[in-house]
């Protein structure tokens, strides 16, 4: 049961993580200038918006989580099922940040899930 909450921090939380973190970095804006200095300086003005903080929280929460899953499940199980992390990010783009998914991107997700429930049923 613990593996199950686990594979779904790994895939819900870290997926959450990401999509948080790039709405801090939309707010923060593009790097154009890649001096020392101003890379620092984006760097903190990306640490003062508070989408950072929670997105660095839930991808934390999603690291341990995968540490424990590695404990007691196969690495060759493991990250072929992580994979629907694909269709969690494409989901998210789409009605947490509102970004258009062309028909061939949903046709590589189903693709994703397809070789998931493969590695899934193969279990063994």
């Amino acid at each position: 049961m613990f593996k199950f909450i686990y594979f779904f921090m790994i895939v819900v939380a870290g997926t959450a993580g990401e999509l948080c973190v790039s709405r801090a970095m939309k707010q923060v804006g593009e790097v154009h200038d890649f001096r020392p200095a101003e890379i620092v300086k984006v760097i903190g003005r990306a640490l003062r918006v508070k989408w950072m903080w929670i997105g660095i929280g839930m991808m934390t929460l999603a690291f341990f989580s995968l540490l424990a899953v590695l404990s007691i499940e196969k690495v060759s199980f493991v990250v072929p099922v992580t994979a629907l992390s694909y269709v969690a990010g494409a989901l998210g783009g789409r009605f947490f940040l509102g970004e258009r998914i062309s028909p061939s991107r949903w046709t590589g997700i189903a693709l994703v899930c397809i070789g998931v429930t493969l590695v899934f049923l193969g279990k063994g």
